[in-house]
């Protein structure tokens, strides 16, 4: 992997505040950023946050070696008192915000930054492009998986994206709904499921496709998946299931009109004694294309192009907004802006979801001062939607790693399904919910 350092993945900007604010002392005010999204993508019923566990992941090696000190001394980007606050650097501040896997709208604080100003105004960038790109991913995936019902669906996107926006994604997906990926970097780093067997090219490279067929299942087994149309499918079907037998694991088809040829295809192994040869399809499907399919035999579906690029909404036009700070008295007070068509709401939040006869019925945002919501009594069936992901610097380790994916994987399908059903509809709406901000 690039050795780099995560703290170099930001704007310039964030490095000349930092120096301007070491200046003029107010780089030890202790503030709050908050992460939230003024709107879902046109027409969306709910988002799906991930990314949340890779954030805590980059914070580990979120610091400056000499290399990068020089780089930012020769660029005269800051000066030499700056470098010396960066010698040293760790963040050491709070992290919360909306678990993964959770649901979330409209100006919803997906995630609390807490601690000076000076290391919070480092970490927007890092922060905004993995909650941004792998929150886009997961929401995609999750509609593209309410669309395929109980049929597994599959990560085949890394080659429709940049190598390592493909690691997020394949994360991402896992997160939003999917089984497993066809990236290797990212089953090793995550503990994921790893799926692939061979291409047009392995069928191509051989004298014959029944040549093909047999070097596969010898290598791979009789429980592989052989891919069927590279010539004529019909064909082919017959081909396999005779080097393979009924036992043969499945067949994949690549083109043409899948919800036909599935048909066709699975009325053929039938007829051949291959009742249990699962059909997988694949060929730049989106949750559309998935929702149009649901009638036909097809056991599972590979999602690439439209997946990673968050099947038309490839950002959630999150922002990173100062709500809160110190003032020259030592006690916080609440920021906001004011500019047209992007105002923020001031102070620090809480963030609850009520139920009525077990769905939710509205997300409830409370924002006041630090004393005012220390006194807020949210109401019975609202539930707190604000988990703790670093503590003073601390990372809640629980929150990284393959368990931590299993365990988003698993809330996403509860919380969707706590939602009203209207919010896996594919047709354009409001948000499945509404949003109330309170302000103390």
């Amino acid at each position: 992997m690039v050795d780099y350092s995560p703290a170099l993945m930001t704007d310039m900007y964030e490095y000349t505040m930092l120096d301007a604010a070491l200046r003029d002392g107010t780089a030890n005010r202790r503030c709050v950023f908050e992460v939230y999204t003024r709107h879902l993508p046109a027409g969306r019923r709910y988002g799906v946050v991930a990314g949340s566990g890779r954030i805590l992941d980059a914070l580990e090696r979120f610091h400056l070696d000499d290399e990068d000190l020089r780089f930012l001394t020769d660029r005269r980007i800051v000066g030499a008192d700056t470098i010396h606050w960066l010698e040293d650097f760790r963040f050491s501040g709070t992290i919360r915000g909306y678990r993964e896997g959770e649901m979330f709208f409209p100006n919803s604080p997906i995630l609390q930054v807490e601690g000076t100003f000076g290391e919070c105004t480092l970490l927007e960038t890092l922060v905004l492009s993995i909650l941004n790109y792998d929150s886009a991913v997961a929401s995609a995936a999750s509609r593209m998986v309410s669309a395929a019902k109980d049929r597994p669906c599959m990560d085949m996107g890394g080659r429709r994206t940049n190598e390592w926006a493909a690691v997020a994604a394949a994360r991402a997906a896992v997160v939003g709904g999917f089984q497993g990926t066809a990236n290797l970097l990212a089953a090793q780093l995550y503990g994921l499921k790893a799926i692939g067997t061979a291409a047009h090219c392995f069928t191509l490279v051989h004298d014959g496709e029944e040549d093909a067929f047999r070097s596969q299942i010898e290598a791979l087994g009789r429980d592989t998946t052989l891919l069927v149309d590279t010539y004529n499918i019909e064909e082919a079907v017959r081909t396999a299931v005779r080097v393979a037998g009924p036992q043969l694991g499945g067949v994949r088809i690549d083109s043409g009109d899948l919800a036909a040829l599935a048909q066709r295809v699975r009325n053929q192994l039938d007829a051949l004694g291959a009742t249990s040869t699962r059909i997988t399809v694949t060929n730049d499907l989106d949750e559309y294309a998935l929702a149009a399919l649901q009638t036909a035999p097809v056991d599972s579906y590979g999602i690439g192009t439209q997946l990673v690029t968050g099947s038309g909404a490839p950002t959630c036009a999150m922002v990173y907004k100062l709500t809160e700070r110190q003032g020259a008295d030592g006690t916080m007070q609440p920021v906001a802006k004011k500019s047209k068509d992007k105002a923020s709401i001031p102070g620090r939040k809480l963030a609850y979801r009520s139920y009525e006869y077990s769905l939710a019925d509205g997300e409830h945002v409370v924002s006041g001062s630090e004393r005012s919501l220390a006194a807020f009594a949210p109401q019975s069936d609202w539930r707190d939607l604000l988990v703790t992901y670093m503590d003073h610097g601390v990372a809640d380790s629980t929150r990284q790693g393959h368990d931590a994916i299993v365990r988003a994987h698993e809330h996403r399908a509860k919380a969707l399904e706590e939602l009203p059903i209207t919010a896996q509809s594919l047709m354009r709406g409001d948000p499945a919910i509404p949003t109330t901000v309170h302000l103390l």
